[in-house]
C-alpha cells in the first residue's frame, strides 16, 4: 500500500473510517447495543431469555488472502466469515469488534475497506461496536456477537443416527476461482467473473441458520472443506456418515471441469461459507419449504450412521454406487490446514 496520509493517527483513523459510520448505524437501529465505540468497552443489553453467541476469526495477509486483494472485498469477507459462524448456530447478529493491524495508514485503502465492511454490516444489521488499530503486518481480526433463544443453539454435537445430511447453495466455486487466480487451470473470463464473487464476497446464511432452529440437530459452516468440516460434527456427535458424491451441489461453471476436479473442489475446496447440517428425515418437507421461502437451494447429500470403530468415518459413495478407495477418499477428505 502506498502511503497517502502519513500523519493520520490512530484516533483520527478510527473516527474517520469507522466510528462515524458505526454511530450512524446505531442511531438508525440501536438494537441490543447500549454503548458502542468511544469508551473502554462496548455495552450490550442482554435478555434473560436469550444466550450470547461469540465467535472470532483472523484473516492474515499472504495466508488467507492475496497481499494485493481488493480492500472493499476484504472488508466484506472479514465480517462475512464471522457472520457465517453465527449462522451455523442459529444466532441473530448483534454487533462486532475489529482489531486491525496495518503496514501504514493508507486513506484510499481504508476508505475501500470500510466501505465493504459496512456494506455487509448494514445488510445484516450488525454494527461495529469497538476494537483496536495498530501498525504491523496486515492482519484483520473480528469478534462477532449474536443472540440465540435459550437452549436453541444448533451445536455440532447433536447429530443423530438416521439424520439426513444437508448442505446449502453450491460448493467448490471459491476453490475453482482460487485455482484460476493461481494459474493452476484456465477459465473463460465470464466463468471466472461468475464464480469469483463466491471467493471474495461470500454470503453468510444467517436467515437459514435462524430458520433451522428446532429443526437441525447439528450444523456448522463450510469454511475449510465440506467433508473435512463434516468430520467435526461426527467427532462431536460420535457418529459415522455416508456421503454420495454426485449429490454434492455444484455450479454450472464447476461442472465444466473434469469429474476429478468437480469432486475434489466441491468435497474439500473450502471458503464456501455455506451451511452443512443434519436433521431427522421426517423434517424433509419442512426443509424444502425453508429452501423455497429463502430462495436458497438445500440439498440432501447423505446420512448419519452409527459409529462402527473408535473414530468417526465418512463412507464416500461414487457415481457408480461404490465406496471410493482409501487413496481417493484421502484426497476428498483433505481440508485447509491453517498451519501447513
Amino acid at each position: 500500500m502506498q502511503s497517502q496520509t502519513p500523519s493520520l493517527g490512530e484516533f483520527d483513523l478510527i473516527q474517520r473510517f469507522f466510528q462515524t459510520q458505526s454511530e450512524l448505524m446505531l442511531a438508525n437501529k440501536p438494537g441490543s447495543v447500549k454503548l458502542g465505540i468511544g469508551d473502554d468497552c462496548a455495552l450490550l443489553k442482554t435478555d434473560p431469555a436469550e444466550e450470547l453467541a461469540i465467535t472470532s476469526d483472523m484473516l492474515v495477509s499472504g495466508r488467507h488472502f492475496f497481499a494485493d486483494a481488493n480492500p472493499e472485498w476484504l472488508g466484506w469477507k472479514a465480517l462475512a466469515v464471522n457472520l457465517s459462524d453465527l449462522a451455523a448456530m442459529g444466532a441473530r447478529p448483534l454487533g462486532f469488534t475489529l482489531a486491525l493491524a496495518l503496514p501504514e495508514a493508507n486513506s484510499a485503502w481504508l476508505e475501500a475497506f470500510s466501505k465493504g465492511l459496512f456494506a455487509i454490516a448494514n445488510q445484516f444489521s450488525c454494527p461495529l461496536i469497538g476494537g483496536d488499530t495498530t501498525a504491523g503486518p496486515l492482519n484483520i481480526c473480528i469478534t462477532a456477537f449474536g443472540s440465540i433463544p435459550k437452549d436453541k443453539a444448533i451445536r455440532r454435537s447433536g447429530a443423530l443416527e438416521g439424520d439426513d445430511i444437508w448442505v446449502s447453495g453450491a460448493l467448490g466455486d471459491a476453490r475453482l476461482a482460487l485455482a484460476a487466480l493461481r494459474h493452476e487451470l484456465e477459465l473463460e473470463s465470464g466463468d471466472l467473473e461468475a464464480i469469483a464473487v463466491r471467493m471474495h464476497q461470500p454470503i453468510p446464511r444467517v436467515q437459514l441458520g435462524i430458520a433451522l432452529r428446532g429443526i437441525a440437530n447439528s450444523a456448522l459452516d463450510v469454511s475449510d472443506g465440506l467433508l473435512g468440516d463434516l468430520r467435526h460434527i461426527l467427532r462431536q456427535s460420535n457418529k459415522d456418515a455416508e456421503i454420495f458424491l454426485e449429490r454434492i451441489p455444484k455450479s454450472t461453471t464447476l461442472r465444466k471441469q473434469s469429474p476429478t476436479i468437480q469432486n475434489q473442489y466441491a468435497a474439500s475446496g473450502g471458503d464456501d461459507y455455506d451451511l452443512c447440517f443434519t436433521a431427522a428425515s421426517s423434517a424433509r418437507d419442512t426443509i424444502i419449504k425453508i429452501s423455497n421461502e429463502l430462495h436458497l437451494p438445500l440439498t440432501q447429500i447423505g446420512s448419519v450412521k452409527s459409529m462402527q470403530h473408535s473414530a468417526p468415518e465418512i463412507h464416500i459413495i461414487d457415481n457408480d454406487g461404490k465406496e471410493v478407495n482409501s487413496q481417493q477418499a484421502g484426497l476428498l477428505l483433505k481440508s485447509f490446514n491453517h498451519f501447513a
